[in-house]
């Protein structure tokens, strides 16, 4: 999976967890709290469904890692490089 694979991925659930954000105007390297509303359980939502989406688990330990859209595409692609390798 490319980065822009990633992002686009990391935006679609974005927008299924917060339909109301305007994901064509999110600054990539600002926290999505910082951001627009997006409250703990949207955040957690948001990691599950990353996890669901991209079929594997996020540790609870690195769901500060996704806190901004440039920190979800280097974490995810780390994590879809090390699963490739099991």
């Amino acid at each position: 999976m490319t980065d822009d694979e990633i992002k686009q991925a990391t935006l679609d659930v974005l927008s299924k967890v917060a339909p109301e954000v305007n994901v064509d105007a999110i600054s990539p390297d600002i926290n999505f709290r910082d951001q627009f509303d997006f409250d703990s359980m949207d955040f957690l939502n948001f990691a599950i469904g990353l996890g669901k989406h991209l079929d594997f688990e996020i540790p609870e330990v690195d769901y500060p890692k996704l806190s901004n859209l440039n920190g979800c595409v280097v974490y995810l692609a780390a994590m879809l490089r090390t699963n490739e390798h099991l």
